[in-house]
């Protein structure tokens, strides 16, 4: 802005909050409260163009597919193809999950998104005594080859992309997605999809863990190493804010300690001699979306606009397609409520439509059934008819980055951008994001916050329909998925029959070399893994050999 305009538009600014403004007030009071996004940033009554005199349009926001990305990663985002219907889904055995895989695929959908069950998150087979009465439950159980078969029978490995939200054990889950693939005539070239593979969120936010931070940081590095080499289709690693925002931090914290994380990981890859222009494109994130629009639209463009300064500068890539930030959004399961379960329809159709002006490369919305069990098939059909009207209905794909220009969003953007870059330069001081998370500092900034968030929601001042205002007496009308006990024995029996089936000399001399070269330290484990699935080796007894090699974590107690 030249000085002339900008003092010009300084005297009228003030002549308008002296005369029209306060003429108003007098007779229209402002609502009680503080106005103020998540992150606690103080939304203005009012923004115009001084609020961007620090900021300069192409440097800061420019032009789509361009640095630094502020508008999007592509030219002309969703006018040659729309986001891509990524809904996460998985109960109970591998053939209802394929069920479901298949119905979803037939409604519309463009990707497929795995959600496996908490033992085999962590590592345990379904026979296992921890495992009882939770197999299935919240995700599909995969314990062999003989599962992952099945989940992905009749479906096309080499025409959908899959995504995995599998963490601790990711690099065997991948070894037996590449070993289906192979059995399929499809080389791991040409398979497409996300693993996801963040351990260190983990230890934050979520506590699936299995082994301390080093030896996980190798796994998560030998996962790059191999599909720099085999996989160039493949994103090695979803590196996760969802988690960390879903417990409790703030935008601003969700961006700065993914981004943290993040260049934990590209760090790794490049100690262990990687090219950071050969991995950082196969680079995936993964974020939340909550209900502050203005806000979450800002916190995207933000995030993208500072992860292409953070990757360019600090690591010196030298590809723009090292720059991109290339994400997967999902809707908010904690803001779904279970009074007026409806209400999360309207929630969930708001967030999405914030992830899609914010420029999401795909997207998973929540069905509105969540907050009492497993999505129903109308629910999760209803989710995605939700993406496909945005897509097709409103307009909002036709042009690009729509929003932009907007001095509120610009604004935002910003100042979410300069508060997450004081929390990386702390994290930085600390020694990175492993030593910040073995201090316990992620942990205790996102309590505190979720602490905070309750208390103004117990308060009243957050207003949560359905729940702490506009309540009603209505009945219970869900009819909640469940899982049977027989998925649960129906996983066992195969599982059993897997064992007694399978060649286990060779099972017991691939398990001996894993842990032979696991306990050496120096070779990349996954051909290895590979090797063992093909077996028929389990996810557990995988997981147990490098337990008695790694140890287990055992968290942080940080109050």
């Amino acid at each position: 802005m030249r000085d002339g305009s900008s003092k010009l538009l300084t005297k009228e600014h003030s002549d308008w909050k002296e005369k029209t403004l306060t003429s108003s007030l007098k007779k229209f009071k402002e609502r009680k409260g503080k106005f103020a996004t998540s992150s606690n940033i103080v939304v203005e009554r009012v923004y115009t163009p001084l609020d961007l005199e620090s900021s300069s349009y192409l440097r800061d926001v420019g032009f789509p597919g361009a640095y630094p990305f502020t508008r999007g990663i592509h030219p002309t985002m969703y006018r040659a193809r729309f986001w891509t219907m990524r809904q996460y889904a998985g109960f109970g055995t591998a053939e209802q999950t394929n069920q479901r895989f298949r119905y979803l695929l037939e409604q519309g959908q463009t990707g497929l998104s795995v959600a496996f069950d908490f033992p085999t998150q962590v590592g345990l087979d379904c026979d296992h005594p921890l495992a009882l009465g939770e197999v299935g439950k919240v995700g599909v159980s995969v314990g062999s080859l003989e599962e992952m078969e099945l989940l992905f029978n009749q479906i096309p490995l080499d025409k959908v992309t899959t995504s995995m939200t599998i963490n601790a054990p990711a690099i065997v889950l991948l070894a037996m997605y590449v070993a289906v693939a192979q059995k399929n005539g499809i080389t791991p070239s040409m398979l497409g999809g996300t693993t996801q593979n963040d351990i260190l969120k983990e230890y934050v936010a979520r506590g699936m863990y299995i082994y301390p931070p080093t030896p996980s940081m190798k796994l998560v590095t030998d996962v790059f190493e191999y599909c720099s080499d085999n996989m160039p289709r493949w994103h090695t690693i979803s590196i996760s804010g969802y988690h960390i925002r879903e417990a409790g931090a703030t935008a601003v914290q969700e961006v700065a300690f993914t981004l943290a994380n993040g260049i934990a990981y590209v760090q790794a890859a490049v100690n262990r001699g990687l090219n950071v222009d050969e991995f950082a494109r196969r680079l995936s994130f993964f974020f939340a979306c909550h209900s502050n629009f203005l806000e979450e639209v800002a916190k995207f463009r933000a995030a993208r606009r500072l992860w292409a300064r953070i990757i360019r500068h600090r690591f010196d890539a030298k590809a723009p397609a090292s720059w991109q930030m290339r994400f997967h959004t999902q809707t908010s399961g904690v803001t779904l409520t279970a009074p007026q379960p409806e209400n999360n329809i309207v929630r969930v159709a708001l967030q999405a439509f914030a992830a899609v002006l914010g420029g999401t490369q795909s997207l998973h919305t929540n069905s509105y059934d969540e907050a009492y069990a497993l999505p129903s098939k109308k629910a999760a059909t209803i989710a995605l008819r939700t993406q496909q009207i945005i897509a097709n209905e409103t307009g909002v794909s036709d042009t690009v980055d729509p929003l932009a220009g907007s001095y509120c969003i610009e604004a935002l953007t910003v100042q979410i951008e300069e508060e997450a870059t004081r929390y990386i330069e702390r994290i930085d001081q600390m020694g990175g994001a492993v030593k910040a998370i073995e201090s316990g500092f992620m942990q205790r900034e996102i309590t505190n916050s979720a602490y905070i968030a309750q208390q103004e929601m117990e308060k009243n001042e957050q207003v949560i329909v359905g729940v702490n205002q506009y309540i009603t007496d209505e009945g219970l009308e869900i009819k909640p998925l469940r899982v049977s006990k027989a998925s649960e024995l129906k996983a066992v029996n195969r599982l059993s029959q897997v064992k007694r089936r399978r060649n286990n000399a060779q099972v017991k001399k691939a398990l001996h070399r894993l842990q032979s070269s696991a306990e050496d330290g120096t070779e990349n484990l996954f051909p290895l893994i590979l090797t063992a699935v093909k077996e028929y080796a389990t996810l557990g007894e995988v997981c147990s050999i490098l337990k008695e090699v790694y140890g287990e974590h055992r968290a942080l107690t940080i109050f």
